[in-house]
């Protein structure tokens, strides 16, 4: 799903494209677009927050992932 602004009509709209497709501009077809960048992917307030890891057993606080192997990737 991406965002577009038409160069020729300023028509703003959504589209779900495949990557060997080319979108038209609903209102005039017009393959003059630009990618908007989605607000819908920008996390923002709360949604921001970082979630905390799942206990992977073997913390000596689960709350408290220091040196864990799962917060480290390990």
């Amino acid at each position: 799903m991406y965002e577009y602004a038409c160069s020729d009509c300023s028509h703003e709209f959504e589209a779900l494209v495949r990557s060997d497709t080319v979108p038209t501009c609903p209102r005039c077809q017009s393959t003059r677009l630009t990618k908007l960048l989605s607000v819908f992917a920008t996390p923002t307030g709360s949604a921001s927050a970082v979630l905390p890891l799942p206990s992977c057993g073997s913390c000596v606080s689960p709350g408290a992932h220091s040196g864990c192997p799962l917060a480290l990737g390990r």
